[in-house]
This record gives C-alpha cells, structure tokens and sequence, in this order.
C-alpha cells in the first residue's frame, strides 16, 4: 500500500484526537452556559454545523479536484480545530464558531478523495478501513484520557493539549503531507459537481448513506446517557463498553472488510453491513439487560464496515478528477445527519416520555440517577429504546435502496482518460483497452 495513505491516517487521528480530548470539558462547559436548555442548544449547534457541512462539502470536494487535495486538507483542519482553544477564552464564542466551522468541518471527504488519489484500486476498500479504523483508534483512546486529565488536573489543561495536538496537525500537514494529486490529472474548472449530481447510482448511494446513517448520528448523542440512566451503567461501565467496541471496530474494518471485499466484492459487504446494524439497533431497542448491550454492541462493531465499503464503491467509479466531489457529497450527507439525528432521536424519547437529563447529576455526581419514565425493566414497558426501533426501520429501507446499487468490477478507460496500472504510477491512456469499452460503462460519465 502507498506510504500517503498513512500521511492521511495521521492526520485523521490527530483531528479526532484532539477532539476526543474535550468530551468531558465539553459537557460540563456546554450545561455551564445553557443550564436550563442543554440538550436542546447541543441539538441546535449540531443542526446548524451539520446542515453547513451538508451544503459545502461537495463544493469543497469540487475545488480539491480542481486546486489540489493538500490546501483543502490543511483548510478543513484549521476550521475544525478553530474553536477548541476558544473553550476557555469565550464559552459562547466556543458554541457560535463550532456553528459556522460546519463549512469547512469536511475533511474525510477530502482525506478518502486524497486516499483514491494514492492508492491502486483492487486496495482502497482496505485503506478506507484503515483510515475509518484510524477514527475510531482514536475515539477509544482520548476521551478517557481527557476526562482523567480533567479529574486531576482541571479542564485548562486538556484544553491546552488538545490545541497543541490540533497545532501539530496542522504542521504535519504543512511540512510532511505530500500533494497527491498533480496539476496534469486536475480538470480544468469544477463543472463535474453538475454532472454528479445527475447521476442516478449517486443518488441511490446517497440515499442509502442518508438512511442508514440518521439513526447512527442519533444514536451517538444520547446513546452513553441511555446505557446510564435507563440501562443502568456506571461511568466505567460506559468507558469499558466505549473502549471494547472500539476495539472490536478496529478489527471489523481491517480484517474483516478486506476478507469481505476480495471475496464478495463491494456491494454485496454493504449488504451485510446494513443487515448487522438493522439487528444491532433492534437489540438496542427491545434489549433492557446490560449483557444484551453487551452483545448488540459486538454487532454493532460489525456493522461499522459499511462506510467504507459505500466509500470504496463511489471511488471505483469515479474518473480520478471526480474523487474530490463524490467522496464531498457523502461526507455532506453525513454532516446532514449528524444535524438530524441528534433531533429526530430526541423527539422520539420526549414521544415516548424518556428524558435523559444526566447534567443536571454533574453537580452531585454521587447522587442516584433516576429516569423520568416507567421503569424499563419492568415487564409493561415492551419496548425500552423507542428511537433504536425507528432507526432500525430507517436502516431497512436503506437496506431496500442498496440492493439496486450497481457493482462492478473496475472502471471503464475512456479516451483521454487517466488511470493507474500495477505500479500505482499515474499514466494517460490514448484510448480504451480492446473489449472494454462494450461491456463496461463508466458510473459517471463527463459529457462530450
């Protein structure tokens, strides 16, 4: 595998990294200014941030394809870091630049299009695991630490941690990234943002990341509250479950996406990762017993193949000076649902009468928690997680629209067109190779 898919690993780690870091600063900061409307002003910072995301990610992914990936890379870090020192200067400047930072917060749109860029075909299934692997390595390991550091030392400290850690992403990126895409394979304006956009398999894959990843964008903003308050975890319970899950993700992206791929191909390891997180959300929901947490979380962990399979299958079929925008119409997608979920999820638990109100317990930390709601361990309450079974309908369908998805084996080699041979050097092609062209035609297709 080329040595710049780990420049790219690196970087993905560092940002999240930093991030990860101020989980807990970030709570108690976050009901520290909005005491009486916590979760509702966390909802509405997220919507904002996520519906930017979702209207500038194809652009910016357009404009990579056309000025290089390296400047937007280092432009999307930036932003995205911009506000974590902010924590400790202005609370409220903090929530407003995290906000607006949503238009430039896209950077694995550009990091998989920097991947496509480097990487030979038969191997970017495995390098998109590696790098959604990388994200979630991470995840694992800085919360915990950030929420030590802040029990012993205060939450200036992590907060200055994590703005060196953000800084010497940056650098990385200024001294050590290398462009991986040259002047001579860029189109010569970002017209192709249109020509995407009609393209109906894009829709459908669209669709099917829509689908499948609301009900996980909510379930991340109030999933570690339910396993607390209605579930019954204690706060290490929830770090061991954090961690484990984590780990079990780090294996299903590496070892087993890449056996899945050579073996059953692109679309058919989507498949069964929507069928894993269908199941894993139904858990959820009718699951009241922490050993069935337990094990949906195993299925869970299976189920985090998906988006680098979907990733992997938008790239194949992309011509290379399309990456940058298909990977940024996913990636806005994504940042659409990370404004929704969080909404829809909590809509559903206040239809339900659920109220997860854990900040007010920040304060008394000793003191019992208890759920505003029948007891769902009881026998007459059937269903204990509500959202999860929406999500869980919301993944089927998704499961419905990916079947039409289209697989194919490789990209078709039109005239004019660049394409990479076994050396994984970039070569310009005069024309298609014999027997090619009738069999095969090309996902997206420029217009002559």
């Amino acid at each position: 595998m080329n040595r710049s898919v780990y420049h790219a690993v690196v970087v993905i780690f560092l940002e999240f990294f930093a991030w990860g870091l101020l989980t807990a600063p970030m709570l108690t900061v976050l009901y520290q200014t909005f005491p009486q409307h916590t979760f509702l002003m966390n909802g509405l910072i997220h919507g904002v941030k996520g519906l930017l995301s979702f209207l500038s990610a194809p652009l910016i992914g357009a404009l990579s394809d056309v000025w290089g990936r390296k400047s937007f890379l280092l432009l999307t870090v930036v932003f995205t870091c911009a506000p974590i020192p902010l924590m400790r200067i202005s609370p409220w400047w903090y929530f407003a630049v995290i906000s607006v930072s949503g238009v430039f917060a896209v950077t694995f749109s550009v990091i998989f299009a920097y991947v496509a860029d480097v990487t030979q075909e038969h191997e970017r299934s495995t390098a998109y695991g590696l790098v959604s692997a990388t994200f979630a390595a991470s995840l694992v390991t800085s919360p915990a630490i950030g929420a030590y550091l802040s029990r012993a030392y205060g939450d200036g400290l992590v907060v200055v941690l994590a703005s060196a850690v953000a800084m010497l992403d940056i650098c990385f990126i200024l001294l050590a990234v290398p462009e991986s895409l040259p002047e001579k394979m860029r189109p010569a304006s970002w017209g192709s943002l249109r020509k995407v956009g009609q393209d109906s398999t894009v829709l459908l894959i669209c669709i099917t990341v829509f689908l499948s990843y609301l009900p996980e964008a909510g379930q991340y903003s109030s999933f570690f509250l339910y396993l607390r308050q209605v579930v019954g975890f204690t706060s290490e319970t929830v770090a061991a479950f954090i961690a484990v899950v984590g780990i079990l993700s780090i294996l299903a992206q590496t070892a087993v996406l890449g056996v899945l791929v050579r073996s059953i191909g692109n679309k058919n390891t989507i498949l069964p990762g929507l069928g894993f997180q269908i199941l894993q959300l139904a858990w959820y929901g009718f699951g009241s017993q922490p050993w069935m947490m337990w094990a949906a979380g195993a299925v869970a962990a299976m189920s985090s193949i998906t988006f680098p399979a979907i990733s992997a299958i938008v790239s194949r079929n992309a011509d290379p000076e399309q990456q940058g925008v298909v990977q940024g119409m996913i990636t806005g997608i994504r940042g659409l649902c990370n404004g929704l979920g969080p909404a829809l999820y909590g809509f559903v638990f206040y239809l339900f009468h659920v109220e997860l109100n854990e900040m007010g317990t920040m304060e008394n930390p000793g003191k019992d928690i208890k759920v505003n709601m029948a007891n769902p361990t009881d026998e007459s309450t059937i269903i204990p997680g509500p959202p999860f079974l929406f999500g869980a309908c919301s993944v089927l369908m998704s499961l419905l629209v990916a079947l039409f998805i289209p697989e194919r084996s490789s990209l078709s080699v039109r005239p004019g067109s660049y394409h990479k041979h076994s050396n994984g050097a970039q070569n310009y092609s005069q024309g298609p190779k014999a027997g090619g062209a009738d069999s095969k035609e090309p996902l997206l297709e420029d217009s002559v």
